[in-house]
C-alpha cells in the first residue's frame, strides 16, 4: 500500500491542511515529522473552521492514527490546550488515536524567552520568527544537550538536565540579551505537570510505524513550512530550523526512504512569504493587497499580514528537484479569478544576464529581478467548478503553463478552502 509524503513547495502557507485532510480519507495513520507550533494548518470543515498548531490534520477524521515524530519539538503547554480544544468540540474521543514519540524535543520557557530577546537584539536584521522558542529548541537538540520527552518523564533525568541547562541559559539571558532568568522550581514543577498529562500519548513511533508498513497499511507524512525554508536546501539564513523537505519525513519519524511512494508539493495559485528574505516577485503595490485580501493571506499562527507575489516557477523546479516530487497540487486558483492579466515568473534577471535557478549567495538572490510571461485572466469566480474541463479555458491553460514550466504532474486544484471544492486529477493512493 502507498505511503505519501506531503510538504510545501514554495514558503510555506500553500493550503497543505487542506490537501492532508482530503488525503487523509485514505490513509491509515498520519505522521507530522518536523517543525513545532510555528506551523500552523487552517481547515475548513462544513461551516467550521480549525487552526491546527502541532497535532496533525487526520485527527478530525475517525479512526485515523495521529503520530507526533521524533523530528518535531513540542510545546507541552500548546500541545494540551490543543488537546482540550478538540476535545470541547466532540473530537479525540480515545486517546489512543494520538501518539507522541518518546524522541522529541521538549521546547522550554528558556527557548521562547531567548528567541524573542533575540530578535528584539536584532534591530532591522530580525529573521523574522514567531517567537515559540522552535530555533533555540533545535540549537539545543544539535547541540546534544535538548531535554527530550523520555527525559521529562523521569523526575530525576529531567531535574538534572534542567540545572544544566538554566546555568547556560540564565547567563545568556543575563548577560548578553538583558532579560531576566529563570528559577529552576518554576519551570520543575510545571513541566512536572505536563508530564504527568503527556505520559499516556508516548510511544516508540518509528517501531509503531514499521510495523504498519509491514502489515500494509497507508501512511501519510504531513509536512510543515515549506521547502525554500528548510535549514539546509532554503533561503538561508531566512529559513526555519528544521528539515522541511521530503527528506526529513524519514528522519523525523525513523521510517526508512525505501517505503515512501509518493511525495505531493503543495503550492499556491501564486506565492506568498511570511517574514524576511528575498523574494523576487513580491508585489508591494495595489496588486498585491488585492491578492492578499482576496487570498485572506494573513498568518494562522501569528496573524501576520504575508508577503504576496506572482507564481514562481524557478521556484517550483527547484522544490520538484530537491524533494523527487512525484505531483504536485496548486491551491487558491480561484483567488486569480478577478484579474485581468496572471503573470509566471520564468527566470531571474540579475546584471543584465537571465538566470533559471535559485542563487545560493543571499545577496545574489535579493538583486534578482523577475522575468515574467503574462496571460490572460478567466474574470469569472471558479468556486463551484468541479472538474478541470469545466474550469473557465484561461485557466486551465494557466494551470498547464505551470505544469510544463515546473516539469511535474498536477494532481489537484482547489477552487475555494472547502473540502468539495477542489478538483482531484490524480490521487497518490491509487496510482
Amino acid at each position: 500500500m502507498p505511503n505519501v509524503v506531503v510538504i510545501g513547495a514554495q514558503w510555506g502557507d500553500e493550503g497543505k491542511g487542506k490537501v492532508v485532510d482530503i488525503y487523509t480519507e485514505h490513509a491509515d495513520n498520519v505522521v507530522r515529522y518536523q517543525g513545532g507550533n510555528n506551523a500552523g494548518h487552517t481547515l475548513v470543515v462544513g461551516d467550521e473552521k480549525v487552526v491546527l498548531h502541532l497535532i496533525p490534520s487526520g485527527i478530525l477524521h475517525e479512526g485515523k492514527r495521529c503520530i507526533i515524530g521524533n523530528g518535531v519539538v513540542l510545546d507541552p503547554e500548546v500541545f494540551i490546550r490543543e488537546i482540550t480544544n478538540l476535545k470541547a468540540k466532540g473530537r479525540i474521543k480515545d486517546d489512543s488515536v494520538l501518539c507522541l514519540s518518546e524522541g522529541l524535543h521538549i521546547i522550554m520557557p528558556y527557548h521562547k524567552r531567548i528567541d524573542i530577546a533575540r530578535e528584539a537584539k536584532s534591530g532591522d536584521k530580525k529573521i523574522g520568527t514567531t517567537g515559540r522558542g522552535i530555533g533555540p529548541a533545535y540549537e539545543d537538540k544539535i547541540g546534544r544537550r535538548g531535554i527530550r520527552l523520555c527525559d521529562l518523564l523521569d523526575r530525576d533525568i529531567f531535574a538534572r538536565k534542567l540545572t544544566e541547562a538554566l546555568e547556560e541559559k540564565n547567563f545568556l539571558l543575563e548577560k548578553f540579551l538583558n532579560d531576566k532568568p529563570f528559577t529552576f522550581e518554576e519551570i520543575f514543577n510545571e513541566y512536572n505537570g505536563y508530564a504527568a498529562t503527556l505520559r499516556k500519548y508516548v510511544a516508540d513511533t518509528s517501531l509503531m510505524l514499521h510495523q504498519e508498513v509491514k502489515a500494509g497499511r497507508n501512511i501519510l507524512f504531513e509536512g510543515a513550512q515549506g521547502t525554500l525554508l528548510d535549514v539546509d536546501h532554503g533561503t538561508y539564513p531566512f529559513v526555519t530550523s528544521s528539515s522541511t523537505c521530503a527528506g526529513g519525513a524519514c528522519t523525523g519519524t525513523g521510517v526508512s526512504p525505501r517505503e515512501i511512494n509518493e511525495i505531493i508539493g503543495i503550492s499556491k495559485a501564486y506565492v506568498t512569504r511570511v517574514g524576511s528574505g528575498p523574494f523576487p516577485t513580491e508585489l508591494l503595490d495595489e496588486t498585491g493587497e488585492n491578492m492578499r485580501q482576496a487570498g485572506n493571506e494573513f498568518g494562522s499562527t501569528t496573524g501576520r499580514p504575508r508577503r504576496c507575489g506572482w507564481f514562481d516557477a524557478v521556484v517550483l523546479r527547484y522544490a520538484v528537484r530537491v524533494n523527487g516530487l512525484t505531483g504536485v497540487a496548486i491551491t487558491k486558483l480561484d483567488v486569480l479569478d478577478g484579474f485581468d492579466t496572471v503573470k509566471i515568473c520564468t527566470g531571474y534577471r540579475y546584471k543584465g544576464k537571465v538566470i533559471t535557478e535559485i542563487p545560493a549567495t543571499l545577496e545574489v538572490f535579493a538583486d534578482c529581478e523577475p522575468v515574467y510571461e503574462e496571460m490572460p485572466g478567466w474574470n469569472c469566480a471558479i468556486s463551484n467548478v468541479k472538474s478541470f474541463a469545466a474550469l473557465p479555458e484561461n485557466a486551465q491553460k494557466y494551470v498547464k503553463r505551470l505544469e510544463q514550466l515546473m516539469g511535474c504532474e498536477i494532481v489537484m486544484v482547489s477552487v475555494g478552502p472547502r473540502r468539495d471544492e477542489t478538483i482531484s486529477l490524480r490521487n497518490p493512493f491509487f496510482a
